[in-house]
């Protein structure tokens, strides 16, 4: 690898910028995707191996390449240590996401609660400032509670996080765009937030939401179609 070629993927990594070092094995030339340049195939291929999170060698034209991905790590940021919370975290755990939980009540934010989770117990907005959401970290409001979810909605939105859901009635969440409006986002920024965050599937306890809300999150990253009426309007505000 040239020194040019590793301050590259080091800056890419350090921004959280998801890339592919792809090497030729016949030859032995190796480049970083996504390029302007890249030759189509090549950037198709990346583009997949990004997508699907996975390192391979893949058959091309020009013989064959080993595209060595490096994707940030998987984050899920919950705001609001609810019972629904209690049982999303599990969930996404096991899905290979780094969860941290910020709440600044500390009688919901405890270890006990959520033993082996990071938890913040700062103000949502200045945690989501220390977080910055990147492309590999979605974002879930829990509370129902304007003053909490409302300054997490508003980072979140000002981030490139690749989902952001709230929780909510119908009535809720329309009330709810009607602040973040007045915030200054635009309708196109707003149409990001799922909300009532989860797929139709008439969850009713908060292990069926929970159920619901990370059935969403994998059909958004593996970027299957979603359908319109979301499970966890039933969870009203």
């Amino acid at each position: 690898m040239t020194p040019d070629l590793l301050a590259a993927l080091s800056d890419a990594r350090a921004a959280k910028r998801p890339v592919v070092l792809a090497t030729h094995l016949a030859g032995g030339a190796q480049r970083l995707l996504p390029a302007a340049d890249a030759p189509p195939e090549l950037a198709a291929a990346a583009a997949r191996a990004l997508a699907e999170d996975r390192s391979a060698t893949v058959r091309l034209p020009d013989g064959d390449w080993f595209l060595h991905v490096h994707n940030p790590p998987l984050r899920l940021i919950v705001v609001g240590a609810v019972h629904i919370a209690q049982a999303l975290v599990p969930f996404a755990a096991q899905l290979g996401f780094a969860v941290t939980v910020v709440d600044p009540r500390r009688a919901f934010a405890t270890d006990e609660r959520f033993p082996d989770v990071a938890i913040r117990t700062d103000w949502p907005d200045e945690a989501m400032d220390a977080l910055a959401p990147d492309v590999r970290t979605a974002v879930i409001t829990l509370t129902h509670d304007p003053k909490l979810d409302d300054p997490a909605l508003d980072r979140a939105l000002r981030s490139p996080a690749f989902h952001i859901g709230a929780l909510g009635s119908r009535k809720t969440h329309a009330a709810r765009l009607v602040r973040l409006r007045a915030l200054g986002h635009d309708d196109a920024a707003l149409a990001r937030i799922r909300g009532p965050v989860g797929l139709p599937i008439a969850a009713v306890t908060a292990p069926e939401i929970a159920l619901a809300i990370i059935a969403e999150l994998v059909a958004v990253r593996r970027g299957a179609p979603l359908v319109q009426s979301p499970a966890a309007e039933r969870a009203a505000a």
